[in-house]
């Protein structure tokens, strides 16, 4: 009887390989986690006079990546931001929050894209031109004249045309600051001041600083 190669293979062939991607999904974020590693790092940052704006969770690869937001009423400058870095690695050495996983460490502040989600963004943003789409789907662009609890004062230029008009926070869908080059010395609108580095090349900017989980950054390494 002449026998016969498995099905599905030809003779000779290497037998067949799992796919390396089987597994290797990225982990979805647990809210829960995401919320004790934020109550851990809000007083950090708050000592260093900065206020906690996001805290983001996800696992590239191996490793964790913890991505922290810090702002403030008056913005963030490269200096402030690696002290709430430190602040932040300080505080996670001594917590036990993340367990043993190693993870890599990325602190920054928003650029002027992020959308306007609460009260205080509306506030820090007075006097800058604004593009607000409302839950029906009108879309109105302005400039924020002034905020309350609960809505917001636009002054919207038609063609020429001034008029003001008010915005229920409640019936916003999105809202992001729009960028005026011609005002951005005089606005100093923010460009996002960042402490991050390039998870996908593991490549790092010259001007940033990625604290791992060891508390040392990138340049300390070097020396």
């Amino acid at each position: 009887m002449t026998s016969r190669p498995p099905q599905g293979r030809r003779p000779g062939s290497a037998p067949e390989r799992p796919s390396q991607r089987q597994g290797s999904a990225p982990k979805r974020p647990d809210p829960a986690r995401t919320e004790r590693v934020a109550a851990v790092l809000a007083p950090a940052v708050e000592s260093t006079g900065l206020e906690l704006e996001d805290v983001e969770l996800r696992t590239v690869g191996r490793r964790l990546v913890l991505r922290v937001l810090v702002d403030s009423d008056h913005g963030v400058t490269l200096d402030e931001v690696a002290t709430a870095s430190h602040a932040v690695a300080d505080a996670l050495d001594t917590s036990d929050v993340l367990g043993d996983e190693p993870f890599t460490l990325e602190v920054s502040s928003p650029g002027v894209d992020r959308p306007l989600t609460s009260p205080r963004h509306w506030h820090r943003n007075v006097g800058r031109l604004v593009a607000v789409t409302l839950i029906d789907g009108r879309e109105s662009t302005g400039r924020l004249l002034s905020v309350t609890d609960d809505s917001v004062e636009l002054e919207v230029n038609l063609k020429g045309r001034i008029s003001r008009t008010t915005v229920a926070l409640a019936e916003v869908r999105r809202a992001v600051v729009q960028v005026e080059f011609s005002r951005v010395a005089d606005a100093d609108l923010g460009d996002e001041v960042a402490v991050e580095d390039d998870i996908e090349d593991d490549d790092i900017a010259d001007d940033d600083i990625a604290v791992d989980d060891t508390g040392t950054t990138d340049d300390e390494n070097e020396d």
